[in-house]
């Protein structure tokens, strides 16, 4: 969370801008120094870090992202500047930013601004000139932690008292915190094919842009909804969306999955939402050490033998066992994906009734697209219920 008393940082004319000292804490007292980067100010979060080499205004408006403070591994960040086009959401969402090495000014025909200005406007505090390398290897050694970023105070123990003040993410309920307040609807493009209603626990604008092109209208609404304002919409399906936090708290979404496959509509979860369907059918969520995130992660689809490379931003996982058709409440339930760097569950699939998930991002608007095949699996799914 940041504090809300940070305060923008104008460019300077020549594209460079005056920068302050600035720390960053580890939970564990590890210290980095570095500079200040966007917001002045102080913030706290979790750190994690992404491998994405591009892509980075989508990562920092996916609301999956809230109170996390980001470590980009990529050195030069901020080279194409921003756009309103590329956004998640209507805001940035990440607690914190680090990077490496600032571009001076961005270089790309579809910038509209600086991507360090917004950081600044948005109040977002990061820090650049940290050893990002260095950093992302203590993460991996010891796992994601509690941090902090400030470039107020020089004073690494009285920041290190503060990180760990902080609240963690186990045990982290934040669905509410990341949801639309009020229900829309994003139409089908071209012929209305069929209806179906998302669980916002934290969507990303690309899942119903992905829908529309497939002649899928999608009502989103609210993360408390109830399934009798959900069957109000008309849905041929359901879709649970990514989100943050942890998965162990949502016993209002798992509940509503439930009723949802005790009907048999069709149902599809993405990340967090994976998760909530895990859970549903009757298996625990964990905390990975370090978690998946960034663009570049192979995973097996058991159903066609194929492996894509796909993009991920989770820390949590579902524990299922990978090689068994496991018996739940809905029938036989199996592991349709699995992570080839970890063995990390990826995906789910109900063999009895119209539901299953994937733990990564199909929807990656910055890419890879190999797993897009997934929304159309998923209008399948609804055709099968409809012949």
């Amino acid at each position: 969370m940041s504090d809300p008393t940070t305060t923008p940082t104008d460019p300077a004319a020549n594209g460079s801008r005056p920068r302050r000292p600035a720390l960053l804490v580890l939970e564990d007292g590890r210290i980095f120094p570095g500079e200040s980067y966007g917001a002045i100010g102080e913030t706290f979060g979790e750190a994690v870090f992404t491998t994405a080499m591009t892509g980075y205004q989508e990562t920092l408006t996916d609301p999956s992202y809230h109170r996390q403070v980001v470590v980009q591994t990529a050195p030069h960040i901020g080279n194409t500047g921003v756009n309103s086009a590329d956004d998640e959401s209507d805001r940035i969402w990440v607690a914190g930013y680090v990077v490496r090495d600032p571009a001076r000014r961005p270089s790309n025909w579809r910038s509209t601004g600086d991507l360090e200005q917004r950081l600044a406007d948005e109040g977002v505090v990061g820090i650049c000139g940290v050893d990002t390398r260095a950093l992302t290897r203590h993460l991996r050694d010891k796992g994601a932690m509690r941090v902090g970023v400030s470039s107020r105070t020089d004073d690494p123990q009285e920041l290190l008292a503060r990180v760990r003040s902080a609240p963690q993410m186990v045990g982290a309920d934040l669905s509410a915190e990341v949801t639309t307040a009020e229900p829309y609807t994003v139409t089908a493009r071209g012929e209305h094919r069929y209806t179906v209603t998302a669980l916002d626990l934290g969507i990303k604008r690309n899942v119903p842009r992905r829908l529309a092109q497939r002649g899928v209208t999608t009502h989103v609404l609210p993360a408390a909804s109830t399934l009798d304002e959900i069957l109000a919409t008309g849905p041929d399906a359901v879709f649970f969306s990514p989100g943050p936090g942890d998965p162990a708290t949502a016993h209002h979404a798992v509940e509503l999955a439930r009723q949802v496959m005790a009907r048999g509509t069709p149902l599809f979860g993405i990340c967090f939402g994976s998760q909530i369907l895990g859970r549903a059918l009757g298996f625990d969520t964990y905390k990975l050490g370090y978690g998946h995130r960034g663009i570049n992660q192979p995973v097996l689809d058991r159903i066609t033998g194929k492996v894509e490379v796909t993009s991920h931003n989770h820390g949590f996982a579902v524990d299922a066992p990978l090689n068994t058709v496991i018996d739940t409440d809905f029938g036989g339930v199996e592991v349709s994906h699995v992570c080839l760097n970890d063995d990390v569950v990826e995906g789910l699939r109900a063999r009895d009734v119209p539901a299953f998930t994937v733990q990564y991002h199909p929807e990656a608007a910055a890419g890879p697209h190999d797993a897009d095949y997934l929304f159309d699996r998923f209008v399948e799914l609804i055709e099968g219920k409809h012949a």
